[in-house]
C-alpha cells in the first residue's frame, strides 16, 4: 500500500511557493503592496518635515 504523498512529483528545493492573491486592485504581489505603503509613508514624513520647516518661521 502506497501513501498518496509518494504519488506526487517531487518539487525542486528552490521552488517558490505559489503567490497568494492580494485582493488589492493594481497590485499582483504582496511585495508591491508593501513597497507602495513604505513609499507613501516616507513621502508623508518628508511632506510633514517640509511643511514644518516652511511654516515654523
Amino acid at each position: 500500500m502506497t501513501s498518496p504523498r509518494s504519488e506526487l512529483p517531487p518539487t525542486p528545493p528552490n521552488a517558490e511557493p505559489p503567490a497568494e492573491e492580494t485582493g488589492v486592485p493594481g497590485f499582483r504581489t504582496w511585495r508591491g503592496v508593501y513597497t507602495f505603503v513604505v513609499v507613501c509613508f516616507a513621502g508623508l514624513v518628508a511632506l510633514l518635515a517640509w511643511l514644518t520647516q516652511t511654516f515654523a518661521r
